[in-house]
């Protein structure tokens, strides 16, 4: 399945049913009199977020959703039937946006939760609503009311406890792929990761990961950002929007680069520019690839990251499993104290 998390649907909600004009008429009845029933009410359309579904990949072949427009309404003052809702299935976390993609509609961020989009159109009257004292046989019926038209964007932010960050080739894929099931492509080249990927990380309660743990929080990778990723280059930001969610970030640092310092800066960077409150999220700063780096060189470039981060770094290699534990349980008690506060 591949991933899309933004696409551009036309929704139209059912028109309301027409009204008639209609007179009683049998034998051996006295009094007659208008009885045309009213137009049934045009279906709606609504988005739900359900559960088992982390794309938008159906709206890239299905962008248009209309309602059947309601029943007209019948003599003997029968109202028309009702039309049926269109039910468009979301993953949870997905925004609707206005068609000039600012505009917030809704934001689904719990199963189950619905938000009606385009409100169907209301049943026109039949003549028998028109009857009065001074007008005993009206000959007037209303067309149905139309119902709402209009294009959305649909926009995914993936909802996951933590977010892994850093520059491309840092070995975020690696360590998701350390740490839980996912199974992310992993190569020696930037940009391996083209979406981000979800894995679930379980832990034993003194933070060893282990497939039956009793504690658990959702990871998510990144695509890696480079210099300039908030203008436009690289991949840019478009998948920034998911660590919006996220309670907390895990800034993976390549150890074998020259300079971790300014590469952890980078970063920084880029998530100020962005803007969204991400560069005031707490945030876990991690070196990688300890494997393979010499004890010297270990030694002064964690010191160089921890004065840079203002916090102490921890070492870790995703390849290898060293130091996993460690990032993991530092995760865990941020998250916690997250879920808590």
């Amino acid at each position: 399945m591949k991933f899309l998390d933004e696409a551009k649907v036309h929704v139209k909600a059912g028109d309301g049913g027409d009204g008639v004009i209609a007179f009683r008429r049998e034998k051996y009845i006295e009094f007659g009199g208008p009885d045309g029933g009213n137009g049934g009410k045009g279906g709606d359309v609504i988005i739900e977020a359900v559960d088992g579904l982390n794309t938008l990949i159906d709206y890239r072949y299905a962008q248009h959703f209309k309602s059947r427009k309601g029943g007209n309404g019948a003599g003997q003052d029968r109202t028309g039937a009702g039309s049926d809702d269109v039910i468009m299935k979301v993953p949870v976390g997905t925004q609707i946006l206005d068609e000039d993609k600012e505009t917030l509609l809704a934001d689904l961020t719990e199963v189950g939760q619905r938000v009606v989009i385009a409100r169907g159109g209301d049943g026109g009257h039949g003549n028998a609503a028109f009857k009065s004292a001074t007008n005993r046989s009206p000959r007037r019926a209303d067309k149905g009311w139309p119902g709402e038209e209009r294009s959305i964007w649909l926009r995914l932010k993936l909802i996951a406890d933590a977010g892994l960050l850093g520059l491309p080739n840092a070995g975020k894929s690696t360590f998701l792929a350390a740490v839980s099931a996912a199974r992310p492509k992993v190569a020696d080249y930037p940009f391996t990761t083209l979406h981000p990927q979800l894995g679930v990380v379980r832990l034993n309660p003194d933070g060893t990961p282990s497939r039956d743990g009793s504690l658990e929080f959702v990871l998510a990778d990144i695509p890696g950002l480079i210099e300039g990723a908030h203008e436009g280059a690289g991949l840019g930001t478009r998948f920034l929007g998911h660590v919006e969610r996220c309670a907390v970030l895990l800034h993976l640092v390549d150890g074998t680069a020259a300079d971790p310092a300014a590469a952890y800066r980078t970063i920084r960077e880029e998530l100020a520019g962005y803007g969204g409150g991400l560069a005031e999220k707490p945030e876990v700063v991690a070196l990688n690839k300890s494997d393979a780096m010499t004890p010297q060189a270990t030694a002064s470039r964690l010191k160089a990251l921890s004065r840079a981060a203002g916090q102490p770094a921890l070492l870790v290699s995703g390849a290898t499993g060293a130091g996993v534990k460690q990032v993991l349980y530092a995760l865990y008690q941020q998250i916690l104290a997250d879920r808590q506060g």
